[in-house]
């Protein structure tokens, strides 16, 4: 039987990592990570360190990726500053080249490559400019917005015309799931904020603003759904929003997160995790050491930006309810991907792998 081989770059991050070991082990598929780093638990996973700005190590690399047959793009460069980064130039510009210098030589180097899956999310609605009508759909026109993601899509686009590869493009809601410093993931940055107030004798209060209503990726969904968009005819050449397949508010999953964490829920507490928890090193340390916790000591190394992106989630700040950001995802299910994941229970079901992996302190 031939063999797929596909080539996931940005595999230490949230949904590169996810992806890579969904690949990983399905058979009759081969799987090669890109990362300057190696996430852990991967040990027996081929991984290539490259940064994807160095455009002549790119040639070298990927022009020599002769047997590559599919790509899952999930590299993802973000300024320190998370928020006004996503309408930023310069940001936009080294994501372009960040790609481009991946493609071209990959290309031109593999001879069978079959389909490219580019992830986006669902800042293509305009969600970072203004309200969005719910439910956003696939099929509305492009926002007016400048974007990467359009700068991204617009390079493949032209890249394909006379080739015979197929182009999945997915748009996640807010993705949980397992990884180490990235800028976009809420469950270490929740997870110190709780391990802080527990070490404190305080119960979990939530520290956002205004009534918030979402929907979240769980990344192993995510990488499900790759893993189906890689073969399957329904997926080529389509755009597809992803999400559990439901809404939620934060206050009613509340509780079952603090369980999780052994913590009684307090009263909301409004607080910027990402004005505090910083200040807030010594304390972790502490906790560090005294769990003798596997997660990098240092909050920027483990939490990376988090602390922002969850600040904007839990909607801190704001003292008036916004409409929310809610998705279509018919369009998914009629192609014929099905599988769904309860929200509350991955909130659980994290929370307790993060405590298995001694990244965050246990529960008793």
């Amino acid at each position: 039987m031939t063999r797929n081989k596909v080539l996931v770059a940005g595999a230490s991050g949230l949904v590169g990592y996810a992806t890579l070991r969904h690949f990983h082990a399905l058979p009759g598929w081969d799987a090669v990570g890109v990362s300057r780093r190696r996430p852990h638990g991967l040990d027996e996973v081929e991984l290539v360190s490259v940064d994807l700005m160095d455009r002549e190590r790119c040639v070298q690399v990927f022009g020599a990726m002769h047997d590559v047959t599919h790509l899952v793009y999930a590299a993802l460069y973000e300024k320190d500053d998370l928020v006004a980064g996503w309408r930023d130039p310069e940001q936009m510009r080294i994501n372009d080249a960040m790609l481009r210098n991946l493609f071209d030589p990959l290309q031109a180097a593999a001879p069978n490559l079959q389909q490219v899956t580019l992830l986006q999310g669902t800042k293509a609605y305009g969600v970072h400019v203004e309200a969005v009508p719910a439910p956003a759909r696939e099929r509305w026109p492009r926002h007016p917005h400048e974007n990467f993601y359009w700068l991204q899509e617009d390079y493949l686009r032209a890249q394909q015309r006379g080739r015979d590869w197929a182009l999945t493009i997915l748009r996640p809601q807010v993705i949980f799931g397992e990884s180490v410093g990235s800028a976009m993931n809420p469950i270490p940055a929740l997870g110190v904020y709780a391990a802080i107030l527990k070490d404190e004798g305080k119960p979990l209060s939530y520290p956002g603003g205004a009534r918030r209503i979402v929907q979240a990726v769980d990344a192993d969904l995510l990488a499900r759904v790759c893993g189906w968009a890689a073969t399957d005819p329904a997926a080529r050449n389509e755009t597809f929003n992803v999400n559990n397949g439901e809404a939620f508010e934060w206050a009613t999953v509340w509780p079952a997160i603090a369980d999780a964490f052994g913590m009684p829920v307090g009263e909301p507490q409004p607080m910027s995790l990402a004005e505090q928890m910083p200040t807030r090193q010594e304390q972790w340390s502490r906790i560090h050491r005294r769990h003798a916790l596997q997660s990098p000591e240092s909050l920027r190394e483990f939490v990376g930006l988090s602390f922002q992106y969850a600040d904007r989630n839990f909607a801190y700040g704001d003292k008036l309810a916004a409409l929310p950001t809610l998705v279509s995802t018919v369009k998914l299910r009629k192609a014929g991907f099905a599988d769904c994941v309860d929200t509350e229970e991955m909130f659980v079901r994290l929370i307790r792998r993060y405590q298995d992996l001694r990244w965050l302190p246990p529960r008793d």
